[in-house]
């Protein structure tokens, strides 16, 4: 299954190697990824994910969302097929 993460808030070192380290115990791989520093202070990135066959999609997202608090991030992971219908046109 494929899945979209979207993460914002203020710019710091490890974010990503936070969220890639969760991702990674998880068994789940990155695809694609894009992110930006806005205005040098508002971090964005987006990533579309495979997720680890066989693992949980909660599970997943309860230890994105706890690793993004942890680094005062805000997090939102959707299944690719929601995030594909919710913006279709």
């Amino acid at each position: 299954m494929r899945a979209i993460i979207s993460v914002f808030g203020k710019d710091r070192p490890g974010i990503i190697a936070g969220l890639s380290a969760v991702l990674y115990r998880h068994g789940s791989n990155i695809l694609d990824i894009s992110q930006t520093v806005m205005q040098g202070a508002i971090f964005t990135m987006v990533m579309l994910i495979e997720v680890g066959a066989g693992d949980s999609f909660s599970g997943l997202k309860a230890d994105l969302e706890e690793a993004a608090e942890s680094l005062g991030m805000e997090l939102h992971l959707q299944r690719e097929e929601i995030f594909d219908s919710m913006h279709r046109i």
